[in-house]
């Protein structure tokens, strides 16, 4: 699609009075957005500077809390600066809000202005400048999955999470009938983002009442993750504003499937997609062997990056169309990893672990470097698996089940020599820590659960 907006656009808007306010934003571990509102004029002054912020943002969880044991900010260190510097090429309008446009940044170290290592945004940047080094550009589409329920998050969260209406009352995947009832929230969602310049292609029902999927054009790896992000962010703030609540959780319950964010990926060279070659099985590369390969090989390593939370792993369940296993397969959607567009020039692979509550900027890197080891390490590719991935079948193949747990994929993130080649022991260690207090936060909890199983009981 078209889009034109830019630096020039945005000043003749502000000189006009048709902007008046500028979100400065980076992406958080979560990959959610945070930063500053700007006044308009005043953004200016620092558009093609810079700004700061505290450096704890890239060293907390959900709550915001400050956990210690992270190297790079802590009480200790005295939590200092981050430089932020604006990239103007993301540069437009949020059109949900009225007089506000937004723009994303680079976030740098405030003594010598170097990127930060464990920023998220770099972390893809550098995957992608590896890919680059090797005559290569990475190709990425994300899917959307996620829940609408009537009423905002603040109302519900008012009710205890009790009693939840989702917008809908049975199984929605593909119905027209029950998503014209929810047009009025999707519509804007659909609209809004498409004029803020992501490629929305369409929406659709998914298989539980209430579940949505937004489908996005696919993208240079960079634009796909912020596309990613700004679309679930938009999703989020457009609900609210028409009475709504989206959410992102993976798994809402055990008798129900779960959201994810499935990643389709493919490499360019030249302008041609190098996973096509038109002259071998399946019209699969030689190239497209080695990377698909290399995702098998190394999927327990990067899972930390692709299902960060403890919830995450609830979704890997039998016949919900979560993978289980570490296979793949041509156009089956049990495998971990389906081949899509076999024999065309569009042929790419799919990787379906991810849930919803992935953040883009950690889960295409790490499908990245693993992709990229395989190519480097010319790994050779078994052959398709066959059947239903949830069988005794897949279980006996030698790539296994995917992490069980968040402690099972924390292990391997930490234990990866890949990773640690590809990103850094200090980033490696940076979201090995990440995981553990995660961890260290659910094994303090005590559910619903424990306490209706054993309140009488026990």
């Amino acid at each position: 699609m078209q889009f034109d907006y830019d630096f020039d656009a945005l000043k003749q808007q502000i000189a006009s009075g048709a902007i008046d306010t500028v979100l400065v934003c980076i992406v958080d571990m979560q990959g959610r957005l945070a930063g500053k509102r700007f006044q308009a004029e005043a953004f200016l002054d620092i558009a093609e500077g810079e700004t700061h912020c505290c450096n704890y943002l890239l060293a907390t969880d959900l709550e915001m809390a400050t956990p210690e044991g992270y190297a790079s900010a802590s009480w200790a260190r005295g939590y200092g600066d981050f430089t932020l510097r604006p990239d103007l090429s993301t540069l437009r309008p949020v059109p949900w809000l009225d007089g506000t446009a937004m723009v994303l940044c680079d976030v740098l170290d405030h003594l010598t202005h170097a990127p930060v290592p464990h920023s998220p945004r770099e972390m893809l940047k550098q995957q992608v400048n590896r890919a680059k080094a090797m005559g290569l550009s990475p190709v990425m589409a994300t899917e959307l999955e996620f829940f609408l329920f009537h009423g905002t998050h603040d109302q519900i969260a008012d009710a205890n999470f009790r009693d939840m209406r989702p917008i809908s009352h049975y199984n929605e995947d593909y119905s027209i009938f029950q998503t014209t009832k929810e047009e009025p929230v999707m519509r804007p969602i659909r609209n809004h983002l498409r004029a803020m310049g992501i490629p929305v292609e369409g929406s659709k029902g998914e298989a539980e009442a209430g579940q949505e999927e937004l489908n996005i054009r696919y993208a240079d790896a960079l634009a796909c993750a912020d596309h990613h992000t700004l679309a679930k962010h938009g999703v989020k703030e457009i609900a609210h504003l028409n009475g709504y609540a989206a959410t992102f959780l993976p798994k809402l319950s055990q008798d129900s499937v779960g959201s994810a964010a499935h990643i389709h990926q493919s490499l360019f060279r030249d302008g041609e997609n190098a996973f096509a070659d038109p002259d071998r099985p399946m019209g699969k590369s030689r190239m497209m062997d080695h990377y698909m390969a290399g995702l098998l090989k190394y999927a327990s390593d990067i899972t930390c990056f692709l299902a960060p939370y403890i919830n995450s792993y609830k979704r890997f369940a039998k016949g919900t169309f979560a993978p289980t296993q570490i296979v793949w397969a041509i156009d089956n959607r049990t495998a971990a990893f389906r081949l899509v567009g076999e024999g065309t020039a569009g042929i790419r692979v799919e990787c379906r672990i991810p849930g919803s509550d992935m953040n883009p900027y950690l889960g295409l890197p790490a499908v990245l470097a693993a992709g990229l080891a395989g190519i480097e390490e010319e790994l050779s590719l078994p052959d398709p698996f066959d059947g239903d991935a949830y069988g005794k079948d897949a279980a006996a193949k030698e790539g296994g089940h995917i992490p069980r747990t968040l402690r099972d994929a924390r292990d391997a993130m930490n234990g990866s020599t890949m990773l640690r080649d590809a990103m850094g022991d200090d980033v490696i260690d940076h979201y090995t820590r990440a995981a553990e207090w995660e961890i260290e936060e659910f094994d303090r909890a005590v559910t619903d659960y424990e306490i209706k199983r054993g309140f009488e009981k026990a």
